[in-house]
């Protein structure tokens, strides 16, 4: 198990923690962007709340919300996958986000129906595919990638990886079990590689030849073109961004949330809603889309320079619950096909 890493930068959980403090918000979180320091810190300067933040897994994070039970510390729960909302909701966690405010930011194809989380930011899991080795006319969706015309060109990391399980998830939650578990055996067998790395290393490996087409996030794209690494750049622009199922009739590109979820038991509850607020608000959102790029979760707010040149794509309307409701499944279907 990963240790708990505290952030003393923002401002370190002590152990007097478990006693309410004024004007301070508690968050149990994932998530491992540099722009969420900044986001706090001018949540901070406008509020005078304190942010104290914890970060580890979100298995992890959820067991310790159970266990510390009425005596938990923590005011908001924040994940990188709709799937961990679901699983934290199904643990009694959570409770629900009773605001206007947030309702109205957040766009509406993008708000849980039952209020149990507010997604700040999202993002596609698309396909990017080499300028040099590989025709745009060639890939079309998440299904065509089991096709043997891929067959040792493929690139995609670890079946253990988050953002896999809730792409199978999908899959399975559109495509039923068995054509979904079909569908992975194919996908195995045009590896071009052993599934290892980040989605950065991914791209990396096409530049370097090991590879032509992979799946990854679309903000790592972002993040590559806006490197100060000349090799970073040279990856990111030795890529073509490619949005998946955007045919007349079909489904769209599945998108997965960053997202905070009120916990059942927040000992600050009005600091974590206005926390909320503050996060999904326009002037926040911009933050996000200039320093993650991410997709904005507020509709008024435009996606960066960089992502908007991606041009826009239909997304994959599944309720994100089902991120969750299918995990089991996915995950079985990985093991069953041999995904490492």
């Amino acid at each position: 198990m990963k240790k708990i890493i505290f952030l003393l930068s923002i401002t370190a959980f002590s152990c007097s923690m478990n006693k309410e403090l004024p004007n301070e918000v508690n968050l149990y979180s994932q998530r491992h962007y540099a722009v969420d320091e900044l986001q706090y810190k001018n949540f901070t300067e406008k509020t005078g709340i304190k942010v104290n933040v914890v970060k580890a897994n979100a298995d992890e994070l959820i067991e310790r919300l159970k266990n510390e039970g009425e005596n938990s510390p923590a005011d908001l729960f924040v994940t990188v996958d709709a799937g961990k909302l679901f699983n934290a909701r199904e643990a009694g966690v959570l409770q629900k986000v009773p605001s206007d405010a947030v309702n109205g930011n957040i766009r509406t194809d993008l708000l849980d129906s039952d209020s149990y989380w507010a997604p700040i930011t999202y993002r596609a899991r698309i396909v990017v595919y080499s300028n040099e080795r590989v025709n745009k006319s060639d890939l079309s969706t998440y299904e065509d990638l089991a096709n043997s015309k891929w067959k040792n060109r493929l690139l995609v990391r670890s079946s253990s990886n988050a953002y896999n399980q809730a792409l199978m998830s999908s899959i399975v939650a559109n495509l039923g079990g068995a054509k979904t578990q079909a569908w992975a055996n194919g996908v195995v067998s045009n590896f071009a590689r052993d599934p290892k790395g980040s989605d950065r290393d991914q791209v990396k490996a096409i530049a370097a030849g090991q590879g032509d087409i992979a799946i990854v996030n679309s903000y790592y794209i972002g993040l590559l073109l806006a490197s100060e690494k000349e090799e970073e750049i040279n990856a990111g622009k030795s890529v073509s961004v490619f949005f998946p199922n955007q045919g007349p009739g079909d489904r769209g590109s599945h998108i997965n949330i960053s997202a905070l979820g009120l916990t059942k038991n927040s000992p600050n509850r009005e600091n974590a809603i206005k926390l909320i607020e503050y996060l999904t608000s326009e002037e926040a959102q911009e933050v996000y889309v200039n320093n993650s790029y991410e997709y904005p979760a507020n509709s008024l707010v435009q996606p960066s320079e960089i992502v908007r040149a991606w041009g826009e794509f239909k997304i994959d309307k599944l309720n994100l619950n089902a991120l969750g409701e299918f995990r089991s499944e996915a995950i079985k279907i990985f093991d069953k096909a041999g995904w490492k």
